[in-house]
């Protein structure tokens, strides 16, 4: 029982394994309040009838301190179940330590029947501070569980085996030289690897050094938090450096500590103004002149060099209201430029004084009992004297630019202003002035009044004229030395009158004659200016029917018009007048060209191709032949004739020019020009006799019909060609002849674009005799000459008729 009354019993009751696990601090203490009377009653209990079936495990104390010396293995403590008063039984031990890391086969049970715990190595609880072990109980024989498991917590005991450790050994800060005393300079933290909370882990801090070691400032260190702070005014010039020895130590038994080096470098600041080294200086320059770097300012400063505390700012207080100076600071030498940006005027400031100060670039800092402070700074300035030499100055416009308005259309000789200059000299010179740009050569200026004349008319429209201005540049030349020219510029403003009419913008259009249906759009411009531009106002400049039975406009969009087409036409040419008003009523009749063409693609005018220029040919060479036919049947009819006529009255020669008359006016809606020999109609051979077939070829007719007027010419040539066959000998009809075929083929050859297929028309069928009014069928349908025309020619057919009874 001695030994027994040495153990500190524990009861734990294994109901299950999650009651089972408890804190290791307060299985200690529960095992320490248990005496040896509760391990009594506890005995008695289990030797009661079995009507008690709660089984308890019972653990002494384990206690495990790292770094163990030797022997191993240890025992560290037992453990007991009472399921092992009724059966045989075998104690199990596993988890962290055991059979799993971390520490694998540091525990072990020495005997599984008795339940002791043995360790077998060193342990460092600053890698492992505590092992969670499972403790199972199993029938010997069976190897059954016969029992909860249970979990316990061993936990390793700390010793003081570490010191407190800075990150670094060394650490190097900057503070400026003006650091506010309230502020902490730096902190530093130590880390202690053992039992957090304990007086292993707590850590102090102390500062050992300072060097150099001054009265003022002193450095000190918050023993608890690490935090450095100073006390007094820190001067660069006297220390530009600190270097603090700091310690930090434990509170556990042995004490440990390690200590760490913080070098502390001052940053100069301005507690220095800059001075400069002259009070007073003296410049000279010549007026009209510009210059940089026409002086340099030197200034003294103790700060450090090349630092915001030593760096110069210099500027200029008085003396440059006009802005003519400006000063800067040279980075290398810290000196003060001064440069001339603006020429300055012997007449207006012969001699000046400009004020220049100079502060740093870093505001002003003190110490005042102790602690560093920002006065109230009075920059230190210097005094430059300026002296403007006196040069001959250019002539000077007043304006500058000078603006005449005019209405355009003004006339030469007209005068339009004066446009003077004056000399800024103290003793004027000679002023001549010179006209230098007058892109259209319209005015001219008096060399010594300058006076600005016109000497062609004003033109608004002109290319030269931007926005209604046109510029002028003139130049005024004193007689100095050296001479000087000023320049001056003129605007001529020029209003508008209504001097110009609409007009199209294109006087041709291509149509495809698949897009009839389609309004074409036209459209007109005018050079002139609101109000004497648009929008206009678009009409057909023709009454007449053929105009308005193909033409009509549509929408009007200002400037611009829709044309429609009001029938489907045959392919070629048109023209289509139009009178184009503008706001005013001002216009002019101008013709639009509409050309009406076949387009393959839907959208592109097809160019004329080689069938229809064959088919053209072929016409020709026939019309060609037919009349080489008729001129040899009229030689031959007139040769056999000859001698009948002799014994007849002769008419006059001028009758003949009658024989061939206009029987049509020419068909405006014909686009192409055919050459037609006309047959003798039925109603002349019943009238006047018979008619063979010399007869018919005295009956010849030629008609022209052109596409347009300027083609109209054609038909009158030949006309006169018809008239000429009975004026001429019989020996030059040939020749006639020719020449009539010539020009027929150079007219054809230029209209061969424009010319129109058409189907032949079927005037009677063979066999069968057609009954013509008169020729004038082959050209017209609506207007029949009467059957009787031929009776009623009076005596100027009588030659014709005369002929055909020969």
């Amino acid at each position: 029982m001695a030994g027994l009354a040495l153990l500190l019993l524990l009861a734990v009751t294994a109901a299950g394994d999650t009651s089972l696990e408890k804190d290791s601090v307060s299985l200690i203490k529960t095992i320490h309040k248990t005496s040896s009377k509760g391990l009594d009653l506890y005995l008695s209990d289990n030797l009661r009838p079995l009507r008690r079936t709660k089984r308890r495990w019972i653990i002494t104390t384990f206690e495990l301190e790292e770094e163990d010396k030797e022997p191993f293995p240890k025992l560290v403590g037992e453990l007991f179940n009472n399921v092992s008063y009724n059966m045989s039984i075998r104690y199990l031990i596993s988890g962290p330590g055991v059979n799993e890391s971390p520490e694998v086969g540091l525990f072990s049970i020495g005997d599984d029947a008795k339940g002791h715990v043995y360790v077998h190595r060193t342990v460092d609880r600053e890698n492992t501070p505590y092992f969670k072990i499972r403790f199972d109980v199993a029938h010997r024989v069976t190897g059954k569980i016969v029992d909860r498991s249970l979990i316990f917590i061993i936990k390793i005991k700390d010793i003081n085996d570490n010191a407190p450790k800075f990150p670094k050994e060394e650490f190097n800060i900057t503070i400026k030289e003006n650091h506010n005393t309230d502020e902490p300079v730096f902190q530093v933290t130590a880390l202690d690897k053992d039992e957090e909370d304990t007086a292993n882990s707590r850590v102090t801090y102390s500062l050992t050094t300072q060097t150099p070691n001054l009265k003022e400032p002193r450095f000190n260190i918050d023993p608890t938090s690490g935090l450095i702070v100073i006390s007094g005014c820190l001067d660069y010039q006297t220390a530009s450096s600190f270097k603090l020895l700091i310690k930090a130590r434990d509170h556990g038994t042995p004490q440990m500590s390690s200590p760490a080096t913080v070098n502390i470098a001052i940053e100069d600041t301005n507690n220095h103004l800059p001075v400069f080294t002259k009070e007073n200086y003296q410049l000279q320059i010549a007026e009209g002149k510009v210059g940089t770097g026409v002086l340099r300012l030197q200034v003294e400063d103790q700060d450090s060099p090349n630092t915001p505390a030593w760096r110069a700012k210099y500027k200029i207080v008085k003396g440059n209201e006009k802005e003519q100076f400006i000063i800067e600071t040279d980075p290398e030498t810290n000196e003060g430029i001064l440069s001339l940006i603006k020429p300055v005027d012997y007449e207006g400031d012969s001699e000046k004084r400009l004020v220049i100060s100079v502060e740093n670039e870093e505001p002003l800092s003190s110490c005042h009992k102790g602690k560093p402070r920002s006065p109230p700074v009075f920059p230190i300035s210097a005094s430059v004297a300026v002296k403007v030499l006196d040069t001959n100055d250019a002539p000077e416009f007043h304006p500058p630019t000078l603006a005449f308005q005019k209405e355009e259309g003004v006339k030469p000789g007209t005068r339009l202003g004066v446009y003077s200059a004056v000399d800024p000299d103290v003793v004027p010179n000679k002023i001549k002035y010179k006209l230098v740009h007058d892109p259209s050569g319209w005015v001219t200026v008096d060399e010594n009044s300058g006076i600005v004349t016109a000497v062609k008319e004003l033109d608004r429209e002109s290319s030269y004229v931007n926005n209604s201005v046109y510029l002028i540049i003139v130049h005024a030349i004193d007689d100095g030395v050296p001479p000087k020219t000023g320049t001056g510029t003129i605007l001529l403003y020029l209003s508008d009158t209504n001097d110009r009419m609409p007009t199209l913008v294109t006087r041709s259009l291509e149509v495809c004659d698949k897009a009839r249906l389609t309004p074409l759009i036209v459209k007109a411009e005018d050079d002139d200016s609101h109000p004497f531009s648009g929008p206009f106002t678009f009409k057909l400049a023709d009454d007449s029917k053929n105009i308005k039975q193909n033409w009509r406009l549509g929408k009007s969009f200002g400037d611009s018009v829709e044309l429609l087409m009001l029938r489907s036409l045959p392919r070629g040419k048109y023209l289509v007048p139009l009178l184009i008003l503008d706001r005013q009523g001002f216009s002019m009749k101008q013709n639009l060209s509409v050309r009406l063409c076949h387009c393959p693609d839907g959208r592109v005018c097809e160019e004329p191709n080689s069938v229809s220029v064959s088919l053209g040919a072929i016409a020709v060479i026939l019309a060609a032949l037919l009349l080489f036919l008729v001129a040899g049947c009229l030689l031959l009819q007139c040769s056999r004739g000859s001698e009948s006529r002799k014994s007849q009255a002769n008419l006059p020669f001028e009758e003949g020019n009658q024989t061939l008359i206009k029987y049509n006016e020419e068909s405006e809606n014909f686009l192409s020009q055919d050459v037609n020999v006309m047959a003798p109609s039925p109603s002349l051979t019943s009238s006047r006799g018979h008619c063979d077939q010399g007869l018919c070829g005295a009956s010849t007719m030629v008609q022209s019909r052109p596409v347009s007027g300027n083609h109209s010419s054609h038909g009158v040539q030949y006309s006169r060609h018809v008239e000429a066959l009975h004026r001429r000998p019989r020996n030059e009809m040939v020749r006639t002849a020719g020449d009539m075929l010539n020009q027929r083929l150079y007219h054809l050859s230029n209209l061969e674009e424009n010319m129109v297929m058409y189907q032949p028309h079927i005037y009677a069928e063979e066999g069968k005799l057609e009954i013509s009014g008169s020729f004038s069928s082959l050209l017209t349908v609506d207007d029949e000459l009467p059957k009787d025309f031929l009776d009623t020619l009076g005596p100027k057919f009588a030659a014709l008729d005369e002929i055909c009874r020969k």
